[in-house]
């Protein structure tokens, strides 16, 4: 068997002074090149997993590997690139966009030393496959938050990342950003062939961009295509955080229920009633075409 781009096996983790785990026993491969969406509520575990896998969280009971080392061993050798959710530090930096990227693609050479020419032309390469040629030059403190996620992922690739890491890449994009954001991840994928991981609470971007759904909430509820996220296996998921359930939806109606109960009719809104069955009981899915985005659009 080929060597998986991330394994965990049994993996646990509790934060120090913690009464309960943040992870239980999650076992997940994710083969290489795969794109992988990890869905699930606010305190779900989501981030917790994401910063194992980086190396920047330490601790964790079970095995994890990423590429065949440890996580932080494959971080330092620049085989993940990690995109975070936008901050105040990277809006703040006096540099262009441009230099934003060449700084991390230089991060191995001495302060003295000059950018060699291959390591520019790479630099340029990529900023061409995000869509950011336009904006290079630019301060990065100017950029809208579509440009800037464009920078951030060529910045996280200029190392030759065999994975990139994303964490909650849509968050204040409406969907019209969104769809933006699905092609060039998609763009990006199929020219560099990399593994992809979209950490986030959004339905859509993760319908929109993963091959394969890790539904997390502390434990790993399931592993699946997007087309197996029904309304019980969402309804399951989110039923501790019935607002996250309605920011991952925006607007669109579920009613979970038992095998044999009648659908009642409900009105618009989230009913996560707590029963258990599987997808295929008989009922058919409940759906009201009243999706609300909010939040800003990413530019094109």
């Amino acid at each position: 068997m080929a060597e998986a781009a991330v394994n965990l096996e049994q993996v646990s983790f509790t934060y120090p002074g913690a009464a309960a785990p943040a992870l239980e026993q999650v076992t997940l491969r994710v083969e290489a090149g795969e794109r992988l969406g990890i869905l699930g509520p606010n305190g779900g575990g989501k981030s917790t997993l994401l910063k194992l896998i980086l190396g920047l969280l330490e601790g964790a009971s079970g095995v994890i590997t990423v590429c065949g080392m440890t996580p932080r061993a494959a971080r330092l050798a620049g085989l993940i690139g990690y995109v975070p959710q936008r901050s105040e530090a990277e809006l703040g930096a006096p540099v262009s966009a441009r230099e934003a990227v060449l700084l991390a693609a230089t991060w191995r050479l001495a302060p003295w030393k000059r950018v060699p020419r291959g390591v520019a032309e790479h630099a340029d390469r990529l900023l061409g496959l995000v869509g950011a040629r336009a904006f290079a030059d630019k301060p990065i403190g100017s950029l809208s938050g579509g440009q800037m996620q464009r920078v951030l992922i060529a910045r996280a690739l200029v190392c030759g990342a065999k994975i990139l890491a994303l964490d909650e890449p849509t968050v204040g994009i409406d969907a019209a950003g969104q769809r933006t954001f699905a092609v060039l991840l998609a763009n990006v994928h199929r020219e560099l062939k990399v593994t992809i991981l979209t950490v986030t609470h959004d339905l859509r971007a993760v319908a929109a961009s993963s091959d394969r759904v890790a539904c997390l909430a502390k434990r790993l509820h399931s592993h699946m295509s997007p087309q197996g996220l029904t309304p019980q296996v969402l309804a399951e998921l989110f039923s501790h955080d019935v607002a996250g359930l309605r920011g991952a939806l925006g607007g669109v109606h579920i009613h979970a229920h038992g095998a044999q109960e009648p659908c009642p009719e409900a009105p618009h809104g989230v009913h996560g009633c707590g029963h258990d069955h599987g997808p295929d009981h008989g009922h058919p899915e409940h759906k009201h075409g009243d999706t609300k985005t909010g939040g800003g659009r990413a530019d094109s």
